[in-house]
């Protein structure tokens, strides 16, 4: 793989943009000085397999709640119900998710590692951070793969019209309020879920913003804040966080959708995608599909494979196994009690040591595509990357 040196952001420049998570605690730069070159055949390959991806999930979901797998996916029980009714009524819309992929560079193939459907992270970084990048280093802006401001705002508009053509979106639309709400202390979410809101006040819905502990939630009249009751509720918190940690909220919640009252985004049913068990379901359904690693729920036999938790974050927990089963290299975390997937091993492209993780964001196709830079398993401290389209190169 290629890699471009630029000019690095300023911090004063990151922070005029709003993004002020710039620095590691370790007081490390985040956002690394160089962008990764990419083919526009590349490009074009990443975006195929993420829109098959998504229909391959949509169709692992259906099979899930068809022959009730809940368990086995390791979903708490409080949320299966959430989870079928927003499956059932398409106004329980998919807005956005990120597909984690190894290869895509220099003839290697693409494979899927995970999807983060409900709560995905380097939505700020991969939609306004790497734009800024080539335009601070006076560099073509048009030359990325990285739409997706303008892919959320269009399917903010599929909110209402629930379709893929969104031109009766101003005949449909009649002042509905969207309230955008992240966990107080996190400035990193709540500049995520800012962008979002303007985005969907750019498809021109009314919104709000409130720190999840000021939001009102009633059972039969729905989603308020001061005063104002809210036909749509955002919220950066994952859903098996408010399973187990705020079994009130997810009881509330769930009464709430089928009082018809608000709708919660994103839907429950993205905590299936978001599970790494699903890429078992996704194995069985589709063997050998040259996207998917062989992926199981006990030890694969002698193959080198990674064992992660199936709802885990930033490589909590994570460990590489040898074909005996040995283990090699592990991270720590929390998340020690919860179920396992084994999954293939696959290299990520590398550079020398470094590994390069592609993330490509979905909503309704995929629509923008970036960089995780960091060692084998990649945890909080890995780095984010821009990326360049580099001209002349379509092979």
């Amino acid at each position: 793989m290629k890699l471009r040196a630029i000019k690095p952001l300023t911090k004063d420049y990151m922070e005029s943009i709003g993004f002020s998570w710039h620095t590691d605690p370790d007081a490390k730069d985040y956002v690394s000085s160089e962008l990764v070159e990419v083919k526009q055949s590349e490009c074009e390959a990443y975006y195929a397999a993420a829109n098959e991806l998504y229909d391959m999930f949509v169709e692992a979901a259906q099979h899930v709640i068809d022959n009730n797998l809940f368990y086995e996916l390791g979903i708490p029980f409080n949320l299966i119900e959430p989870i079928k009714m927003s499956w059932e009524n398409e106004v329980h819309w998919h807005l956005y998710g990120r597909f984690d992929l190894a290869g895509g560079l220099d003839g290697a193939p693409i494979k899927l590692i995970e999807f983060n459907a409900d709560t995905p992270t380097c939505l700020f970084e991969t939609a306004v951070l790497q734009w800024a990048m080539l335009k601070f280093n006076a560099l073509d802006e048009d030359l990325q793969f990285n739409n997706v401001y303008e892919a959320l705002a269009e399917n903010f508009k599929r909110l209402v019209t629930l379709d893929e053509e969104t031109e009766s979106f101003n005949e449909s639309y009649e002042g509905w309020k969207i309230l955008f709400s992240s966990i107080a202390g996190s400035k990193e979410d709540e500049q995520t879920v800012r962008l979002l809101e303007s985005a969907a006040r750019d498809a021109g819905f009314e919104t709000n913003f409130a720190f999840a502990d000021e939001v009102e939630f009633n059972d039969e009249k729905g989603v308020f804040f001061g005063g104002e009751n809210y036909e749509y509720w955002f919220k950066l918190i994952p859903w098996e966080s408010i399973g187990v940690e705020e079994s009130e909220l997810a009881m509330i919640l769930t009464n709430i959708m089928k009082n018809q009252s608000a709708i919660i985004l994103n839907p429950a049913y993205t905590l299936l995608f978001q599970s790494k068990g699903i890429m078992k379901i996704l194995w069985d359904l589709y063997p050998n599909h040259p996207l998917l690693l062989e992926s199981s729920f006990t030890p694969l036999e002698g193959k080198k494979q990674v064992r992660k938790p199936f709802l885990a974050r930033e490589g909590a927990n994570v460990s590489i196994l040898d074909a005996d089963g040995r283990e090699i290299q592990s991270n720590g975390g929390e998340y020690e009690d919860g179920k396992f997937l084994y999954q293939e091993f696959c290299e990520f492209n590398k550079n020398g040591d470094e590994c390069y993780q592609a993330g490509v964001f979905f909503a309704w196709e995929a629509c923008g595509l970036s960089f995780r830079k960091g060692g084998t398993i990649l945890d909080n401290y890995s780095k984010f990357v821009g990326h360049i389209i580099k001209k002349g190169l379509f092979g």
